[in-house]
C-alpha cells in the first residue's frame, strides 16, 4: 500500500538536531528494528506518538513533538487480514511483549524476524497498532525502514518557520 499523510513523532529532545535521523532506534534497537538498523517510528495522531515515547511506569519525561508529511511506499499494512495471511504475519509477531528481554538475551524477537522479512520482501514500512501501554484500537503507528526526501519514500519534517536548529 501507499501511505500518505501526516504522521507525529514525540522525541527524545536529544535527538531534536536531526529529527529525521533514526539513530536513537539504531543505537537502541526497537519492537521493529535490530540494533544498528536504522528505524522511525512515527503515529497517526499526537496522542499516541506522545504516548510511544513514554516507557511503562515512569513519569512524563521532556519531549518534542514534531510533524512530517509522509508519502511512503511500498508500507505492510499489519491491519489488512489478507496482507497478513500473505505473508503469514500473526498476532505473536506483532504484539512480540518479550522483545526488549529476548534483544538482552541474544536471542531474535519475533518482531525482529517479523521485520527481516518484511524489509527483504522490499517494504518501507509498516503501518501497525500501538502497544504502547493505555493505547486503543484506534492508535495506529508508521514504522519506516527507508525513508528520504523524494518519492517513493519521501518524508518531510513540518517546520516551515524552521523552529528546530540543524533542521535537515
Amino acid at each position: 500500500m501507499r501511505f500518505q499523510g501526516i504522521v507525529y513523532r514525540a522525541h527524545n529532545p536529544q535527538w531534536v538536531w536531526d529529527p529525521r535521523s533514526g539513530e536513537g532506534a539504531r543505537r537502541h534497537g526497537g519492537r521493529f528494528n535490530r540494533r544498528k538498523q536504522l528505524a522511525l517510528y512515527m503515529s497517526l495522531s499526537p496522542l499516541t506518538a506522545i504516548r510511544e515515547a513514554q516507557p511503562l511506569g515512569r513519569p512524563m519525561q521532556p519531549l518534542v513533538l514534531c510533524a512530517y508529511e509522509a508519502d511512503v511506499e511500498p508500507v505492510f499494512d499489519a491491519l489488512d487480514a489478507a496482507r497478513r495471511a500473505e505473508y503469514a504475519v500473526s498476532d505473536a509477531d506483532l504484539a512480540c511483549p518479550t522483545w526488549e528481554r529476548d534483544m538482552r538475551d541474544g536471542k531474535t524477537p519475533l518482531s525482529h524476524a517479523l521485520a527481516d522479512r518484511l524489509i527483504a520482501a522490499g517494504f518501507a514500512g509498516m503501518r501497525v497498532q500501538s502497544f504502547a501501554r493505555e493505547a486503543g484500537p484506534e492508535d495506529m503507528n508508521l514504522v519506516l525502514w527507508r525513508w528520504g526526501t523524494q518519492r517513493p519514500t519521501r518524508l518531510a519534517l513540518i517546520d516551515d518557520e524552521e523552529r528546530l536548529l540543524g533542521k535537515p
